[in-house]
C-alpha cells in the first residue's frame, strides 16, 4: 500500500505530482466573485508552488516546452484571424488602441522593475501578472536560459522568480481590471453601460436577445393548419409567399398534406381548400401573420411537421454572393423556407445584423428542411461538414515550421536574440489560424481539440512550472516584498487609464466598445466577462476580439523583450 504521507511518494513518479497539480488547481481555479474567477491556470501555478514547496520533485524541462510550445501554436491558432483581420482599414483603430495599452503596460512595467532593482525574472513576473498575460511566464523563462554572463544556479534563480512574481501580481491585476472597466470608469463618466448598449444595438440592427427568454425559445418554429379561407384556395405557393415577403414576413409552406397524403409539391402548386400545410416561419412573423385567420385552424400533424431538417455550416465562397447584406441575402430565392442560424468570421460567432455584409471566409449556420438547406448551402459556397477529428498532418507541420523558425538567434550586446521554437510557434499558429479562417475546409481543429493544446497544454505548463519553483517559493516571495503586489496594481491600472484617455478622447469609440476594447488589449477574459454582464448585452464583445488577438501577440513577445531590458 502506497504510504501518501510519504515526501518522497512522487520522487519515483513526478508525472502523478503533474497530474494531481492539474486537478487541484481546476478546483481552485472555480473560486469566483460574481463574473469573476480566479481562473484554471492561476490555480495550477498556486497548487504547483504549494506542493512543489512540500515534495520538492524537478520535473524534466523537455516536459515544460513541450506543453508550452502546444499551447502558443494553439494561441495563435485561435488568434490568428481576429489578429490579420484588425489589420484592415475597419480594425486599426481598434489596433492602435491595443498597442497603445501594451506598449504603456511593458514602459510601466520595465520604469517600476528598473526603480525596484528587479532583476529578469521579478520584472517578467511583474509584466505578466499585472498585465494577466500566462504565455510571458514561458517565453521569459526561455530568455532567460539564453542570458550570458549568468552562472546555471543563477539562472534557474531568475527562472523560478517569474512564476513568483506572477502569482503575486496576477489576482489582483484580474481583480482590478475588471472592476475598472465593468464599474468604476461607467460610474465616473456617468454611463449606464446596459443603456448604452442596447441603444448602440438598437443602431446597429443588431439582434438582441431577450433576457427573459431561456432556453425553451426558438426563433423559428413549424406549425399545421389546414386551408379553409376561400381567398388562399387557387393560389400558388409561391404567389403566397411572395405576398407575405412583400409585407415583410418571412412565412413558407414547407409540406403539403392533400387528400391523406404528403405529396411532392413545388413553387407552382396551387392550394386546395381542405389541403394541411406545414408553414415555417420566424415566431414574431408567424404571431403579426396571424394564420388562424389567413390559412384556417391549426391541427397537429406529426408526419407533417416531423419532415428531417438540418442546420449546416457553410464557407461563403460564391462571388455572386460576397459583399451582399444578409438582408439581401434573405430576399434570394433559394433562401425560401432557409433561416441563418449563426455567422463565424476569423473563427468566432459574429453578432451580425441585416445590414452585416457577407465576407469571403465567412461561416454561415443555415437552418431548414434539408432539401432547402442543402441547395442554399451550394448557392451561397462550400458546405463544411462537422468533424471532430483534428487535422494532425496539419498541427505538426505548424509546430515543427515555427520551431524552425525561431532557431535562428542574432546576437545583439552579446545577447542572442531569436524568436525561440516557442515564439516561433506562436508565429505559425498566426497563420495557419489565418488561413484557416480564410478556407475553413483545411486544417481542422474542432474546439475539443483546441481547448486541450490551449487551456489544458498553458494549465499542464504552468502547473510543471510551479512544481520546479515551489522549493525556492518562499525566499523569492521574500525578496520581491510587497512593493511587487503594490506596484504590480499599479502597473495594471495606468495601461488601462491611458488607453481611456486615448479611445474616448482622441479616438471617440464608443462607451460600450471601448471597454471591450480595453479588456482586449490587457488580455483579461474576466473583465469582458463582467463588462458583459453589468452591459447586459454582448455588444462590448465587439470592440473585445481582435484587441485581444494584438494583445495575445505584443504581451507574449514582452516577455522576451523585458528580460532584454532587464539584463
Amino acid at each position: 500500500m502506497i504510504d501518501f504521507l510519504n515526501r518522497n511518494i512522487f520522487q519515483p513518479y513526478p508525472e502523478l505530482l503533474v497530474f494531481v497539480t492539474v486537478a487541484l488547481g481546476f478546483l481552485v481555479g472555480k473560486i469566483r466573485y460574481k463574473a469573476i474567477a480566479l481562473g484554471a491556470v492561476t490555480g495550477c501555478l498556486i497548487v504547483g508552488l504549494f506542493l512543489g514547496a512540500q515534495f520538492k520533485v524537478e520535473i524534466n524541462g523537455t516536459v515544460k516546452s513541450l506543453f508550452f510550445i502546444m499551447f502558443l501554436f494553439a494561441l495563435g491558432y485561435r488568434v490568428g484571424p481576429q489578429f490579420f483581420r484588425g489589420l484592415k482599414k475597419d480594425g486599426l483603430p481598434q489596433v492602435v488602441n491595443a498597442v497603445v495599452v501594451c506598449v504603456t503596460g511593458l514602459l510601466v512595467c520595465w520604469g517600476f522593475s528598473a526603480m525596484l532593482g528587479y532583476g529578469p525574472g521579478l520584472s517578467a513576473g511583474l509584466l505578466g501578472g499585472a498585465l494577466t498575460q500566462s504565455a510571458v511566464i514561458g517565453v521569459a523563462q526561455d530568455a532567460i536560459g539564453s542570458l550570458p554572463g549568468y552562472t546555471a544556479d543563477q539562472l534557474k534563480t531568475e527562472e523560478n522568480l517569474v512564476p513568483i512574481g506572477y502569482a503575486v501580481t496576477y489576482p489582483l491585476g484580474t481583480i482590478l481590471c475588471a472592476i475598472l472597466l465593468a464599474n468604476i470608469l461607467p460610474r465616473l463618466y456617468r454611463k449606464d453601460l446596459a443603456a448604452e448598449s442596447a441603444q448602440l444595438a438598437k443602431e446597429l440592427d443588431a439582434r438582441q436577445e431577450d433576457p427573459d427568454l431561456g432556453e425553451g425559445y426558438y426563433e423559428v418554429v413549424l406549425r399545421a393548419f389546414t386551408v379553409q379561407r376561400p381567398d388562399l384556395v387557387g393560389r400558388t405557393i409561391d404567389d403566397f409567399e411572395h405576398q407575405q415577403q412583400e409585407l415583410g414576413r418571412r412565412v413558407y409552406i414547407t409540406q403539403v398534406r392533400r387528400d391523406g397524403k404528403v405529396i411532392d409539391h413545388t413553387q407552382q402548386t396551387a392550394v386546395r381548400e381542405g389541403d394541411v400545410l406545414a408553414v415555417s416561419a420566424l415566431r414574431h412573423d408567424l404571431v403579426d401573420f396571424d394564420a388562424r385567420t389567413h390559412i384556417g385552424p391549426e391541427t397537429d400533424d406529426v408526419e407533417l411537421l416531423g419532415y428531417r431538417t438540418e442546420s449546416l455550416h457553410v464557407v461563403a465562397s460564391e462571388k455572386a454572393q460576397l459583399g451582399k447584406t444578409i438582408g439581401d441575402l434573405r430576399r434570394e430565392p433559394f433562401m425560401v423556407g432557409v433561416y441563418v442560424d449563426k455567422l463565424y468570421r476569423s473563427g468566432s460567432e459574429f453578432p451580425y445584423r441585416l445590414s452585416t455584409g457577407l465576407e469571403r471566409g465567412d461561416t454561415l449556420v443555415l437552418t431548414g428542411p434539408k432539401r432547402l438547406v442543402d441547395p442554399a448551402a451550394r448557392e451561397i459556397g462550400k458546405p463544411v461538414p462537422t468533424s471532430f477529428a483534428t487535422d494532425m498532418v496539419w498541427v505538426g507541420l505548424g509546430i515543427f515550421l515555427g520551431g524552425c523558425l525561431g532557431i535562428p538567434a542574432l546576437t545583439v550586446s552579446g545577447v542572442p536574440i531569436s524568436l525561440s521554437t516557442s515564439g516561433g510557434a506562436l508565429i505559425m499558429g498566426l497563420v495557419f489560424g489565418w488561413i484557416r479562417g480564410k478556407y475553413p475546409t483545411y486544417g481542422n481543429v474542432p474546439p475539443g481539440a483546441q481547448w486541450f493544446m490551449d487551456t489544458l497544454g498553458l494549465c499542464l505548463f504552468v502547473a510543471v512550472v510551479g512544481i520546479n519553483a515551489g522549493p525556492s517559493f518562499t525566499s523569492g516571495l521574500s525578496e520581491a516584498g510587497w512593493g511587487l503586489l503594490l506596484f504590480g496594481a499599479v502597473a495594471t491600472l495606468i495601461p488601462l487609464v491611458v488607453g481611456f484617455v486615448v479611445g474616448h478622447y482622441v479616438q471617440r469609440i464608443r462607451f460600450p466598445i471601448l471597454m471591450g476594447v480595453l479588456a482586449g488589449g490587457q488580455t483579461t477574459t474576466a473583465a469582458i466577462g463582467a463588462i458583459n454582464e453589468a452591459s447586459r448585452s454582448q455588444i462590448p464583445t465587439l470592440g473585445y476580439t481582435v484587441p485581444y488577438a494584438v494583445g495575445n501577440v505584443l504581451l507574449t513577445i514582452w516577455g522576451a523583450v523585458i528580460v532584454i531590458l532587464q539584463h
